[in-house]
């Protein structure tokens, strides 16, 4: 392993760089010799057999799954609308649920769960097969039929998967909206995806309080006519208002229904769920995916990406409300017959050792978890971690943002031991699946780098007129050709979905993210676009500034945000985080700015540093930087109603009255 190689400048193109890269990482970890040995997928072969007839890899781990009636046509592209396994007939839930009771497999643990609070359950296949088919019954008896949509508002208890597979059982595609939205953003989806039902729950426990779901439901269905019906769950015991013919309690209507529902025979591109993510108007993009080719993508990600074996304890540390949950808390694991663990709360209640406590009790193998727990994890410290038993991990993920170098190595080595390969992936909620990632028994793998396209998946890197740029340059992510899981469209508004992503590359999907590939093809993934800066002519990626603070191990967290500069164009603005046992002061700010210009160069200097206690987070621990650009340049905030703490605005703006600026 060797340590970094120093900065140096943009890529020796002949044209100008899309995105400059300056940032360089090259540490390399080959899979541990024990780990390949054992690994689904360990030769390079496989590539070029999905690249060489890509449908025909498809249809193979389409292959995997129950089929009632097989397809015709394995793909019908026509641009940008796919329709993948044509003709196929299958059952969601019976894929991940039945055909393994079927065989013999009930007894087998589907999930652990632990709430907040402290209690547990576990549910074998078994006990999930019978919740999910009273439940189908009892939204049949609700009136909900094949087509019908229901929205599901629910915090990380058992009966939220119940509800997704009980939709997919009866043919009733859900839109699961996140449990922290506000009831405006509950109702704007609502009525835009026309929903039948809402299941809920009076509340959630989260740091040590019960919050409340229902009066936001309540709020919400005041202004959505299409709803009939309100099913809660009760979990915290909380007061709420039960109007009389449109709620009803799930433990009065669930639990008396008949243990057998007939799955309903779904064709392949039938409808399975709605997920709204925002958009660049007001109005929220009702991302569409399907059946067969969804359960194909995701089964076949969870299988290969985190090498998954009949004994492992799988954690998806996210919420599945939103798509990482779908895809590999809920189908992919229960497609391919997985123990997995569900976690109510938040990682540092009661104390920052939550999580690994958790990871202890129930002997967790795979741990799948988004870059900015890790840093909140380095903030907190390794002692943590370090009075509990971790030798049962044996694989760690990174999801939802390009995790930074250092944070990839203090992963590596205070959780996983220095043993455990990392699967860093890249993809999006309109993907479906993880479509860039390390095979951890295959690839030797590069902290921060999400590696190559996974077999059967094709990507590039291109400048602004949609050429590739060469290896070492900055461009723009594509996808040059259709996968299973993609989304099938925005929901209603077919020449919305053309806009969005077919537009700005004709013929090619972009998903709005910057990138670029090394001198090994490994793909490095440099942000969303929109958080590029234009500094003197040249730009920069935020997250390559982030990683080089990163770098200082004084710093826990790093979020940069360009302001308007009349003289620069922009001015690079930087919000940090230190580790809990350093003290900020302006000799540290200029010590960091110096720092940054060492790693990257003196473009990449810091105008504005600030140190910050927190950052302005959503629930899910994406860093909300559009209110970081709010206070650099003091505008008027904007929405901050998914903040998972919204006082954490105010102890910033706090914090610039204290900045070390380079002004």
């Amino acid at each position: 392993m060797s340590d970094r190689a120093g900065h140096r400048g943009a890529g020796a193109g002949t044209h100008a760089a899309a995105i400059e890269t300056l940032f360089q990482e090259a540490r390399e970890f080959p899979p541990p010799p024990n780990f390949a040995a054992q690994a689904n997928i360990s030769h390079p072969a496989i590539y070029d057999q999905a690249s060489a007839d890509p449908e025909a890899w498809w249809a193979a781990e389409a292959a995997r799954l129950d089929w009632y009636r097989l397809w015709d046509t394995i793909l019908d592209w026509d641009p940008p609308f796919a329709r993948w396994f044509v003709g196929g007939q299958l059952n969601v839930s019976v894929n991940c649920l039945d055909r393994h009771v079927n065989a013999g497999g009930g007894d087998k643990i589907a999930y652990y769960w632990e709430g907040e609070p402290g209690d547990r359950k576990t549910l074998t296949y078994n006990d999930l097969y019978t919740e999910v088919n009273k439940a189908a019954n009892a939204l049949k008896e609700l009136g909900v039929r094949r087509g019908d949509r229901v929205a599901i508002y629910m915090p990380m208890i058992p009966e939220l998967p119940i509800a997704m597979l009980a939709c997919a059982r009866i043919g009733a595609p859900h839109t699961v909206v996140f449990g922290g939205f506000s009831a405006e953003a509950l109702a704007d989806r609502i009525n835009d995806s026309q929903a039948k039902l809402v299941i809920t729950a009076d509340g959630g426990y989260r740091r040590g309080k019960a919050s409340g779901l229902k009066v936001n439901v309540d709020e919400a269905v005041a202004r959505t006519p299409s709803v009939e019906h309100v099913l809660v769950v009760r979990r915290t015991e909380q007061d709420v208002t039960m109007q009389d013919g449109r709620d009803l309690w799930w433990h009065d209507l669930v639990p008396p229904q008949l243990d057998w529902c007939e799955p309903e025979r779904m064709e392949s591109e039938d409808m399975l769920y709605l997920l709204y993510t925002s958009g660049t108007t007001a109005k929220p993009k009702g991302i569409l995916h399907t059946t067969g080719g969804y359960l194909t993508g995701v089964a076949s990600t969870h299988r290969n990406v985190f090498d998954i074996k009949p004994d492992d304890v799988y954690w998806a540390a996210a919420d599945i409300g939103w798509v990482t949950g779908h895809s590999y808390i809920v189908y992919g694991p229960l497609a391919n017959h997985t123990t997995g663990l569900i976690y109510e709360g938040t990682p540092d209640f009661p104390d920052p050792s939550r999580w690994w406590d958790i990871i202890e009790r129930y002997g967790v193998t795979i741990l799948y978890t988004a870059p900015t727990a890790i840093r909140a994890h380095m903030k907190w410290g390794p002692q943590h971690a370090e009075q509990h038993d971790l030798s049962s991990l044996r694989l760690l993920g990174a999801v939802g943002e390009p995790i930074n170098p250092e944070a990839w190595i203090w992963y590596h080595e205070h959780i996983g031991g220095g043993r455990c390969p990392i699967v860093d992936t890249w993809w999006q909620t309109e993907t479906g699946g993880i479509m860039i990632s390390p095979l951890p028994g295959l690839t030797v793998t590069k902290p921060g780098s999400a590696a190559k396209p996974l077999p059967g998946v094709f990507a590039d890197v291109v400048d602004d007129r949609g050429e590739p740029v060469p290896l070492g340059e900055g461009g723009y992510l594509v996808l040059t050709r259709p996968w299973p899981s993609m989304l099938r469209g925005i929901y209603g508004d077919p020449e919305r979905y053309k806009t969005t992503y077919w537009s700005k590359f004709p013929g090619l999907y972009f998903p709005g993210d910057g990138a670029r590939r090394d001198e090994d093809g490994d793909y490095w993934l440099m942000g969303r676009v929109d958080d590029v800066m234009n500094v003197s002519g040249h730009r920069l990626s935020t997250t390559e500034i982030e990683s080089a603070l990163v770098d200082d191990k004084r710093v826990a967290e790093a979020a940069v945000v360009g302001r308007a500069d009349d003289v620069t164009g922009e001015a690079i603005c930087c919000f940090v985080i230190l580790k809990s046992h350093v003290e900020p002061s302006p000799a540290l700010g200029e010590e960091l700015r110096q720092h940054v210009a060492h790693k990257i160069g003196p473009i990449a200097r810091p105008r504005q540093l600030m140190f910050t206690p927190d950052l302005p987070k959503t629930r899910s621990g994406k860093i909300m930087r559009r209110l970081l650009r709010d206070i650099a340049t003091g505008r008027q905030l904007g929405d901050t109603t998914t903040l998972a703490d919204a006082g954490v605005v105010e102890s910033i703006r706090d914090a610039t009255r204290a900045a070390t600026d380079d002004e």
